[in-house]
């Protein structure tokens, strides 16, 4: 019996290899092309598939999520369509306008100066993607790849920062900003944001995949720090270096409370906190409201669907590229 275990364990993985084996390799465009389940049948030794119930299950999970997560965007997307007689909180509710109209995406431009304060985002975004690419790069490639007295003391100050939620040090950042003369400026808006502890932890993280043994054998060669970082260091957390940018502009764009306590000009408004201003004013007609917020959100929006296949494939990056 132990012999029969034996060789049905090592057809099994033998199975198993010359499956993966095919998969890997290119095929070829004279070969029929065979349409496989997506699911592992009985008996079947493919275990890269999921079973019939594992599918199943997988997909019911992911309609729940989708409801959740996309359901609110939806109602808020067709309530800024709807026009004023119809009723928006209806039960079961109705996601297709009776008759859609831009009114209400209208009275937001004739409301507040949508495309300046955009452009006072925009800018303040901009700024924080440069910056903590830049420095998170920097400090991420210190603790991951060098080797200094005191590197434990430092990692454990940035993990501690997060520990600490943003009100915490609101106070402290206003004083701060106000005696730098920085108050009420965009300046003062970009300044808290400009390099943020966890993505130089992530960078830290992608830095230390590197094998120490290539970084080795580049400063035998010769190569000084830049050159290493951008040719050995560069290559290998560029995926990381996207989620970094991506979430760095998104944080910047959508932040509304430090805006809020640093800004007192409405020149200098940012989006958010220039749609602040429909809550007072349309605040019996979230109709506006929710016009507004989509407004705010289709830069996010584009940004992702032109930005994500390189954002995907960039975090599936893993080989050591010279």
């Amino acid at each position: 019996m132990s012999l029969m275990g034996s060789r049905e364990t090592t057809a099994l993985v033998e199975q198993t290899e010359a499956t993966i084996e095919r998969r890997r390799r290119p095929r070829d465009p004279r070969e029929p092309r065979v349409k496989e389940k997506a699911y592992r049948t009985k008996g079947s030794a493919d275990i890269l598939k999921p079973s019939l119930g594992g599918l199943i299950g997988k997909y019911v999970l992911l309609v729940a999520i989708l409801l959740v997560m996309v359901y609110p965007f939806v109602w808020q997307l067709s309530t800024s369509f709807k026009g004023n007689t119809e009723d928006i909180y209806a039960f079961p509710p109705s996601l297709i306008p009776d008759a859609a109209t831009w009114d209400h995406y209208a009275a937001v431009f004739r409301t507040i100066p949508v495309l300046d304060y955009a452009r006072n985002s925009l800018l303040v975004g901009v700024g924080t993607v440069l910056t903590n690419v830049v420095f998170a790069t920097l400090g991420g490639y210190a603790l991951g790849c060098l080797k200094f007295r005191g590197k434990g003391i430092v990692m454990a100050i940035f993990f501690s920062t997060l520990l600490l939620p943003g009100e915490v040090t609101l106070t402290s950042q206003y004083l701060t900003v106000k005696s730098l003369g920085l108050a009420n400026t965009l300046w003062g808006v970009f300044l808290p944001g400009a390099i943020a502890a966890i993505n130089v932890l992530l960078m830290a993280a992608a830095c230390r995949m590197i094998p120490a043994d290539t970084l080795d054998a580049a400063t035998i060669d010769g190569a000084n720090t830049l050159q290493r970082l951008r040719h050995i260091v560069w290559p290998n957390i560029r995926g990381m270096v996207s989620v970094v940018a991506l979430f760095a502009f998104i944080g910047a764009w959508d932040d509304f409370l430090w805006p809020l306590v640093v800004l007192s000009d409405p020149a200098n408004y940012t989006l958010t906190v220039g749609m602040d201003y429909l809550n007072s004013n349309f605040g019996a007609n979230p109709r506006v409201i929710a016009a507004g917020t989509m407004i705010a959100l289709v830069p996010i929006i584009v940004l992702f669907a032109v930005l994500q296949k390189q954002f995907f494939k960039g975090v599936e990056e893993g080989s050591v590229k010279g």
